[in-house]
């Protein structure tokens, strides 16, 4: 997380890394023409940007955010990415409902924009201890919510490996699922975040994989890996041990070789 941009991408070419997920704090950082130019040199697969959403209880900050990520639209279509993943953003004390409704109404000009340039807008559920970033926390009420206002869903492993009805949900949701993010938790874990690298954990990832391969997932896996576990292996080594992981469980699964990738 503390690594900027060109060191990012920098730490991809050296690891033969061409498939990735891009962060718009990042982007934005380096600056949009040298970011679009320095990604585009590096010729990267981007199969999303991912950014934070709205502060839903002040619609005196949502234009400027509305702005904000129109134009991170447009430059993410220069870069050929594949989706924009969004957070919901902080709901405070609002019903559920209200949150939802007030997502919605702050959202409609950028899935205008979404569309306007052919990239699929995503809506990220986090883990229930982030209510700084979202109020959406289960994969079955993302999938509801992203039906309801016309996106997809970004499926977060790390916070529905437990949910009750998860095959279910994924059998019924598949269509609407744009991107997997995976990665390992440790239970005993009192902090979020603090993944895990795929495979050092208890959630039981392979089980997943294969039942979303089995519905019909047929999207990238992208492997998120963030936290002091993380921190203190490494960034190389955690996420090359996670990608052979990866590879392990989707090379090991019948449907395999016609899926997804990591």
């Amino acid at each position: 997380m503390g690594w900027d941009q060109q060191r990012d991408l920098d730490f991809y070419h050296e690891a033969g890394i061409t498939s990735v997920g891009l962060s718009l704090r990042k982007l934005e950082a380096m600056g949009w023409e040298m970011a679009s130019r320095a990604v585009r040199d590096a010729d990267l697969r981007v199969t999303n940007v991912l950014a934070l959403g709205f502060p839903l209880t002040d619609r005196g900050a949502w234009p400027l955010h509305q702005q904000r990520l129109c134009a991170a639209l447009d430059a993410a279509a220069g870069m050929r990415a594949e989706s924009f993943v969004l957070t919901t953003g902080p709901a405070g004390s609002m019903a559920w409902e209200e949150a939802a409704t007030a997502l919605e109404a702050a959202l409609a000009p950028v899935l205008h924009a979404a569309s306007a340039v052919g990239i699929p807008l995503l809506i990220e559920h986090t883990n229930s201890l982030r209510v700084d970033v979202s109020f959406l926390h289960r994969l079955a009420d993302a999938i509801d919510l992203a039906r309801d206002i016309g996106a997809g869903v970004l499926m977060e492993v790390n916070a529905c490996w437990a949910e009750r009805g998860l095959a279910v949900t994924i059998d019924n949701g598949v269509d609407a699922i744009g991107v997997v993010q995976v990665s390992d938790f440790v239970v005993g874990t009192m902090a979020t975040p603090d993944r895990a690298v795929v495979g050092d954990g208890h959630v039981p990832i392979p089980r997943i994989v294969a039942r979303l391969e089995r519905a019909g997932y047929r999207g990238v896996y992208d492997i998120e890996l963030i936290g002091p576990r993380i921190e203190q292996e490494g960034y190389g080594g955690a996420i090359a041990r996670s990608m052979a992981a990866m590879e392990e469980i989707l090379g090991g699964l019948q449907s395999g070789a016609e899926g997804g990738q990591a």
